[in-house]
């Protein structure tokens, strides 16, 4: 076995910097969808482009954790489904595209 495939392979340490932006389509059935991740130099090139255009930014090393192993543009896990929930509905609240009921901003019933 090459041992410097091996070793690239593997998921990287807690310690190493990882960014992973997620994309979710309001009132969507479907699940967020990882649409970008990166380590180092790449994560901070992440973080820099979710401030220049004013995303919200959450730092969660567990959340992280979970959603490193998901490839990009596929859906998150169930398992970080309750965590992404909370985010997202955070999110939306505060750009005002969701009402603190639980509806999306101009959705009637």
């Amino acid at each position: 076995m090459d041992r410097d495939r091996s070793t690239r392979n593997r998921p990287p340490s807690r310690d190493r910097q990882v960014s992973i932006a997620l994309s979710h389509d309001i009132g969507s059935d479907q699940a967020p969808t990882v649409i970008a991740k990166g380590y180092g130099v790449l994560a901070e090139q992440i973080l820099r482009l979710a401030f220049d255009n004013d995303v919200k930014v959450r730092k969660d090393p567990d959340l992280a954790q979970i959603l490193e192993v998901v490839d990009v543009d596929c859906e998150i896990p169930v398992q970080a489904f309750a965590a992404v929930a909370e985010i997202l509905t955070y999110v939306y609240r505060i750009n005002g595209t969701l009402q603190s009921d639980g509806q999306a901003a101009g959705d009637r019933q």
